[in-house]
C-alpha cells in the first residue's frame, strides 16, 4: 500500500545516473519534489513517459520544483539509458538494497522486482501532497502532476 497523502515522505539517498549522491532532504526548505516511480529502464511505457517529462521539463525542473526518476536499474544502465534518451533530470538508482525506497514508498511488486508507477508530489517541508499509483501497463499524465503542484 502506497504511503498516504499527508504523511512525512520517507527520506532517502540514492546515487543518480552520473553516480551523483543526491537526498530527499536536500531538498526541503528549498523545493518542491515530484518523485516519480518506473519499473525498468529501456521499456515502451517507461521510455515513453520519461520522454512526455523531458518534453516539458521546465514545468518539472525550475526554482520551485525538482524532479527525481527512481527505478531499481543499476546506475550503469541509468546512465546509458539517460544518455540514449536525452533526458536532463537525475534518475535513481533504487538497485541496492533492492528496491528499498520503493518498499519505503508502499510501490515494490515483489513477484516483479521492481516499482510499479508510483508519482508523488511532495513539499518543501517533506510532506506528501499528492500521489498516483498505477499498474505496470498503464502510463501516468504528466498534466495531473502540473495540476497537483498548482495546489501548493
Amino acid at each position: 500500500m502506497a504511503i498516504e497523502v499527508g504523511a512525512a515522505a520517507p527520506d532517502f539517498t540514492l546515487k543518480d545516473n552520473h553516480g551523483r549522491t543526491v537526498r530527499l532532504s536536500d531538498f526541503h526548505g528549498e523545493k518542491n519534489v515530484v518523485l516519480l516511480f518506473y519499473p525498468f529502464a529501456f521499456t515502451g511505457v517507461c521510455t515513453g513517459e520519461l520522454a512526455a517529462l523531458q518534453k516539458g521539463l521546465e514545468r518539472f525542473v525550475n526554482k520551485g520544483v525538482q524532479l527525481l526518476a527512481v527505478s531499481c536499474d543499476s546506475i550503469h544502465t541509468l546512465r546509458v539509458f539517460g544518455d540514449q534518451e536525452g533526458l536532463e533530470y537525475p534518475l535513481l538508482s533504487d538497485f541496492w538494497p533492492h528496491g528499498n525506497v520503493s518498499r519505503a514508498y508502499g510501490v515494490f511488486d515483489s513477484d516483479k522486482g521492481c516499482a510499479v508507477r508510483g508519482t508523488f508530489v511532495i513539499d518543501k517541508e517533506g510532506v506528501v501532497r499528492w500521489s498516483v499509483v498505477n499498474g505496470l501497463p498503464d502510463a501516468r499524465d504528466p498534466d495531473d502532476y502540473v495540476r497537483a503542484l498548482d495546489t501548493l
